[in-house]
């Protein structure tokens, strides 16, 4: 037989509630964090991975693009003395 507690339901909500709040105030904290930190990266012109990875990848074809048109390009020859 189970017997009803006032006091240990009130407890009981009241714990609940508690976790609750906490929680969504983890969640609040975080989002604000973020918001800083992205505040943060915009006035320091930091770039994002993406970008940096993207620009990367354009820098290694751009140097194999001058390599090949150097490699392509016909070597001068010395001018004849006359």
């Amino acid at each position: 037989m189970q017997t009803q507690n006032p006091f240990l339901d009130e407890m009981a909500k009241l714990t609940n509630a508690a976790m609750g709040l906490a929680q969504t105030a983890g969640e609040e904290a975080k989002a604000a964090f973020r918001a800083q930190a992205d505040r943060m990266a915009a006035e320091l012109d930091l770039i994002r991975r993406d970008e940096y990875e993207a620009l990367k990848a354009e820098v290694v074809a751009l140097r194999a693009e001058v390599e090949a048109l150097k490699a392509a390009k016909p070597a001068k020859k010395a001018p004849k003395p006359e």
